[in-house]
């Protein structure tokens, strides 16, 4: 068991912005940090330490869904409050799963609204419209959420996301921002990084979508686009332009070998049973169907752009560098 790391308890100064992040120590949050730390005061809360953060980031090393999270509200004036803390494990049971996610959500939001904190920013998934042979070619945000009918784990996703879209009419006083973004590419290890890392990829024979994905530090950048005052909605991030899977794949240089569709799913989920593969059996359905979505609100209203090719986010994929 890792030792318990001793929480800062410096005040932040009443001049600077000070913004809450939860599981700042996910990779993703690592990154997230190192870009805010330099305009705003950040305190990260994760039950996981944070051994490599900057000297001036504050991390309480706590669980969310335990009553000490009120007293970071307490103890400090938090301005804005970005929600990264959801749990992705799949090897996690369900109700685990909906007990971090759902109940630990509830909970925070229960604190903005206590707090009257001006600012929450969710990361939630295009995921949460899951890959269907009769979507549309690009899906809106005003699409349903249908990422949970072959995907269980998906579901607390879409509920944390429906929770966050319930509180734009509970607390309007609180400027509530969802980022949806695609499939997010980098150091995290995420189901799609994990697959485009596989030694051999493989491919469902018949198959070949066309595919979005986008860098980790994009997402970053929207990220502090969405804390910006009088912004507010539901964005999806499209990332980079759209390829088919194939050519994606090329791009990482490995070699494949395409499976029957017959064959893939079982072949997958003895994988899965004897942890031979990070890559879960229902992500399956993103290497056979569409699940793209149209990102005209977020350059509209956010004016966001992303950086990086798809080249470059494959090629981020084998580094370990901030």
């Amino acid at each position: 068991m890792q030792p318990r790391a001793k929480p800062s308890r410096a005040l932040p100064s009443p001049d600077k912005t000070t913004v809450l992040v939860t599981g700042v120590c996910g990779r993703l949050g690592k990154r997230l940090v190192r870009v805010l730390h330099r305009n705003v005061r950040v305190v990260g809360v994760d039950r996981r330490p944070f051994a490599d953060k900057p000297k001036d980031v504050m991390h309480e090393q706590l669980d969310m869904r335990r009553k000490k999270l009120k007293d970071v509200f307490r103890n400090f004036k938090i301005d804005a409050v970005v929600h990264l803390g959801i749990m992705h494990d799949p090897r996690a049971s369900a109700a685990e799963h909906h007990s971090w996610n759902v109940a630990g959500f509830g909970k925070l939001l229960d604190y903005i609204s206590q707090f009257e904190v001006p600012k929450l920013v969710v990361l939630s998934s295009a995921n949460a419209y899951g890959p269907q042979a009769g979507n549309a070619q690009f899906l809106t945000e005003d699409a349903p959420l249908l990422g949970g009918q072959n995907f269980s784990d998906i579901r607390d996703l879409i509920e944390v996301d429906m929770l966050a879209q319930s509180f734009f009419w509970k607390l309007p006083a609180t400027e509530t921002v969802v980022l949806r973004p695609v499939h997010i590419v980098g150091t995290v290890r995420n189901a799609a990084s994990n697959f485009l890392r596989l030694s051999t990829i493989p491919t469902v024979m018949g198959f070949d979508p066309m595919v979005q994905i986008i860098h980790e530090d994009d997402v970053v950048a929207s990220i502090v686009r969405a804390l910006e005052p009088n912004t507010r909605g539901i964005f999806n991030l499209a990332g980079t332009e759209p390829l088919p899977l194939s050519r994606l794949v090329a791009l990482t240089g490995r070699p494949t070998v395409a499976i029957p569709h017959a064959l893939a799913r079982p072949i997958l989920e003895q994988m899965w049973n004897f942890r031979l593969t990070t890559f879960p059996p229902p992500e399956l359905d993103h290497i056979r169907f569409v699940c793209m979505v149209d990102d005209r609100r977020a350059r509209d209203q956010l004016g966001f752009r992303p950086a990086n090719s798809a080249r470059e986010c494959v090629t981020s994929l084998a580094s370990g560098k901030w």
